[in-house]
This record gives structure tokens, C-alpha cells and sequence, in this order.
């Protein structure tokens, strides 16, 4: 019996994961995996990027995730692109699986355990508040696996295997380390108990121990690109994404302390909800301690406001949960009437969110994109040690849809504003090139033939991808309906 239900438990598992892909949709890519993609190439291919690996290699010095992914390419023999997908299906699964164990720690009913999942499932593209992230991106991110980890050292702080959550919480760390000090902390509250505060107090000081180092003009340029680093920049609706959670957890833990302090799952669930919010509480102190002073500006780039990541996913948890005990039951009709439109809604956003893309970019499928058509030209036909320039802010533009050339090109090229300003934030080291290498892009769309000769003899461009018209005196070997790709002469 135990096997056929833990076959039956998979299956169900691998149903809710394709729900939440299909719903999420698939852009390999596209926004921060210009960085992580990149990187796992270069790894593959040294002779990759001579010009500009500085823009994604010293960022993840600290982590092993270019370097597992890379070997897992080596391994199997799998091209990169199958890799990736299965890597991203896999993560999603890994998510799911550890919010179905919460689940079953916290809810009794099987059906309210199902439902806490398939929540999250449909909600992964859900924004959370001011800090620029998904609750899981539309790509692999390091972030995934991470909060994966994180997700079981829950469980095994809940089942008192301290040994087992330290593995755990030390893998979140070496893959991502900033939203790993988040799991770290959250499972430091989850641990505490009211008689050992003295352990507690000492250990939630964790977080908290981020390097200083002195900003630049040129730092300080990059940074303000990123309006998430400024809480004055900050929407009324934006602060109330982080107080009502907050409001919501609390009412949840009185819920379930009501509603029966003999039953170990509403205990267990009580102390889930008021202990995350009391970490959300302790975080958000943490956080506006950092971000509000300007002579702690180079702690910005930590981002301290992420802890609402987690937050928000074991929150979304707990909700879907307590959804699925009190208004979905066993009752199929509720489940389509709250699933189904949620999820069409959830997709109608991807939709808006990439509408010149496909919904999902499948390996060595044809784009439709004109951008990515013209990034598969470059790195099929120039040279590997070509270095390229394009509009700084070529990823806004319409119909390109954040994909990036460098990931996807395979080929070096100047610094952009858009991407590469948040890697200058995080390595002040690059801030100066970054610095001048978007300048002397400014006022790209009123570039002639002379103003691009200027970048090639400044920075030995030798190619530029330019949207149409383009300059006539320029030689294009490739032009699609939306792009063209010059050589400089």
C-alpha cells in the first residue's frame, strides 16, 4: 500500500508541476539569466566571452550553480538547452514537493495538503512586493533550487533533524547565498522556542553579517536604476504587499490555535504562521535599517527586502491550504471554479509580460522573435572573440522581451543599462567600466556610420545589432523584419 500511494503521490506531483509550468511558461534567456546562462556557457566553453566575462563571472564566485549545471551537460551529454529545461522542470517539482511535505505537517486533510500546493502552483509568477522577483522565474535561476533546500530544512527543523536542516541550509548557501541567510534565519525562529531566547537572540544575528565596502560615482549611477534598492521610491500598494501578509499570518496562527490546540497539525500550523511572521517583522526592522540611511548604501545590493520571497511562499501555502480545508473540500466543481481562472489569469499576465515571445521557448525550437532570430544569426555566423555593441537599453524595447544578447548570442558585447547596471551594484569593481561603456552608447538611436567607428577604435567593437532603418553606409550580412547585424569595417 505504502508504494502504491507514494506512486500515486508522484504522479499527482508531476500533474500539479506541468500545471505550474504550462500556467509560468518557459523563456530561457531572458532578464537575470543573461548572467546565469552566460556563465554555464563559458564554463563549457572557455573561449566564450574574452571581452566581457567580468559581467557575470566574478558575481558567481560564490556559488556552484554555473558549475552544476555545466557538469550536468558533461555528464549526460544532453545539449544545454534540454539540460536546462529538465533542470527547470526538475526545480518546479522540488518547490512543489517541499510545500506538499509543509503541507502534510500542517494540514490534516489530504484534500486542504493538495490544495496548499496546487496554490503555489498556480501563483509562481506571483510578483512579490518591491523587490523585482517571482515567487520562481521563467527560467532556471539559482534561486529555485535554493529556496528548494530552504523548503526542506523547513521540514526537518519542524521534524527536530537539526543535523539534516544545516546540510540543507548550507547547499541553499553555496547555490544562493543571500536568499540562503533568509532560509537561515526563518528556520532560526522556526527553531526557537520561548525557552531558549538566548540561543535565539545570538543566531538571528546571522543575516546580518554583510561586508562594507565605500559606493563611487559611478556605483551610485548604477544603483539608482534599480528602483527596489530605495524604499522612498516605494508605491502605497507596494507597502501594503508587506503588511498585510504580515496582518494575514497573524490571523491564521490565532485560527489555528482556535480551532484546536489538542491536534498536532494546528499546533504545528500555529507555530508556522507566527513564527514567520514574526521573522517577517524581525527582517523588515532589518531591512529598513539598511536601506533608509544613505552611509549604508553599498548594503543595498543584499537586497533586504527579499526576505519576502519566503514570506510570501509559505504564506501562499498556508492560505491555499486553509482554501482547500474550508471552501474546496472534496468538491471538484470548487476546485475547477477557483483553478481554472486563476490560472488563465496567471497566464494572461505571462502573456502581457512576453507578448512578442512564445509562451514557452522550447530548445532549438524557431523564435518568432526577430531579436532572438538575430542573436541565433550572430552566434551561428561570427567570429567567437567578436565583441558587439547594441542600444544600452535594447532589452526594454518593444518586441525584444528582455532576452539577452550575451546569453544567447554567445558573443561578447559592451556594457547595457538595463542588466548589467545591477551587476556593477553588486560588483563595485565594474561600476567605472560600466560607467563608460553605457556613455559612450548614449544617444545610440541618433548614431551615424563616424559614431560607431568611434566605439571600434575606443573599445575594438566590430559588430553592432541595430533596429531598422539602420545606417545606409554600414555592411549588414543579416537583416530580418525588425533587426539588422553590421560589421565595422
Amino acid at each position: 500500500m505504502k508504494g502504491h500511494s507514494a506512486a500515486k503521490t508522484l504522479m499527482v506531483l508531476v500533474g500539479v508541476t506541468l500545471f505550474a509550468f504550462l500556467v509560468q511558461g518557459y523563456h530561457p534567456g531572458a532578464e537575470d539569466d543573461g548572467v546565469y546562462m552566460a556563465a554555464i556557457k563559458n564554463d563549457l566553453n572557455p573561449a566564450l566571452y574574452p571581452h566581457d566575462a567580468d559581467f557575470f563571472r566574478v558575481q558567481l564566485q560564490a556559488t556552484i550553480f554555473d558549475k552544476l549545471i555545466a557538469g550536468s551537460v558533461r555528464l549526460t551529454h544532453l545539449p544545454l538547452g534540454a539540460m536546462l529545461l529538465l533542470w527547470q522542470f526538475a526545480s518546479i517539482a522540488l518547490i512543489l514537493w517541499g510545500c506538499l511535505r509543509i503541507a502534510r505537517r500542517v494540514f490534516v486533510e489530504s484534500h486542504a495538503q493538495w490544495a496548499a500546493v496546487a496554490f503555489v502552483a498556480a501563483l509562481l509568477t506571483l510578483p512579490v512586493a518591491g523587490t523585482g522577483l517571482y515567487l520562481d522565474d521563467q527560467y532556471l535561476h539559482p534561486r529555485a533550487l535554493a529556496t528548494a533546500a530552504i523548503l526542506a530544512a523547513i521540514v526537518a527543523v519542524l521534524d527536530r533533524r537539526p543535523v539534516l536542516a544545516g546540510f540543507l541550509l548550507a547547499l541553499a548557501f553555496v547555490i544562493h547565498p543571500i536568499m540562503a541567510s533568509f532560509g537561515i534565519s526563518y528556520c532560526i525562529f522556526l527553531w526557537w522556542r520561548v525557552e531558549k531566547p538566548s540561543i535565539f537572540l545570538a543566531a538571528a544575528t546571522l543575516p546580518l553579517g554583510w561586508v562594507f565596502q565605500p559606493t563611487s560615482p559611478a556605483w551610485q549611477q548604477a544603483a539608482v536604476t534599480r528602483d527596489y534598492y530605495f524604499l522612498s521610491r516605494w508605491h502605497w500598494y507596494e507597502w501594503l504587499g508587506v503588511i498585510a501578509p504580515l496582518c494575514l499570518l497573524w490571523g491564521i496562527y490565532r485560527l489555528a490555535r482556535k480551532n484546536g490546540s489538542m491536534i498536532h497539525a494546528y499546533m504545528v500550523q500555529a507555530h508556522v504562521a507566527s513564527r514567520l511572521a514574526l521573522f517577517g517583522v524581525f527582517q523588515l526592522a532589518v531591512a529598513v535599517a539598511i536601506m533608509l540611511p544613505s552611509s549604508l548604501d553599498r548594503l543595498k545590493p543584499f537586497q533586504p527586502m527579499r526576505f519576502l520571497h519566503l514570506l510570501y511562499l509559505i504564506f501562499a501555502l498556508l492560505a491555499g491550504g486553509i482554501i482547500g480545508q474550508r471552501v474546496l473540500g472534496r468538491h471538484s466543481y470548487r476546485w475547477l471554479l477557483l483553478f481554472v481562472p486563476l490560472g488563465l489569469g496567471m497566464f494572461w499576465a505571462q502573456r502581457q509580460t512576453f507578448p512578442a515571445t512564445a509562451h514557452i521557448e522550447w530548445p532549438g525550437a524557431k523564435s518568432g522573435n526577430p531579436w532572438v532570430e538575430a542573436f541565433a544569426w550572430v552566434r551561428q555566423n561570427t567570429p567567437s572573440d567578436s565583441l558587439f555593441a547594441l542600444d544600452p537599453y535594447y532589452m526594454q524595447l518593444p518586441g525584444e522581451d528582455f532576452h539577452s544578447f550575451r546569453a544567447l548570442a554567445e558573443r561578447s558585447a559592451l556594457a547595457d543599462y538595463v542588466k548589467d547596471a545591477a551587476v556593477a551594484t553588486q560588483v563595485p569593481t565594474l561600476a567605472a567600466r560600466w560607467k563608460e561603456e553605457v556613455d559612450a552608447q548614449r544617444e545610440w538611436r541618433n548614431f551615424r556610420a563616424e559614431d560607431f567607428q568611434r566605439l571600434k577604435s575606443s573599445f575594438g567593437v566590430n559588430w553592432v545589432v541595430v533596429a531598422l532603418p539602420g545606417v545606409k553606409e554600414m555592411d549588414c550580412p543579416y537583416q530580418n523584419g525588425r533587426i539588422l547585424v553590421c560589421r565595422l569595417e
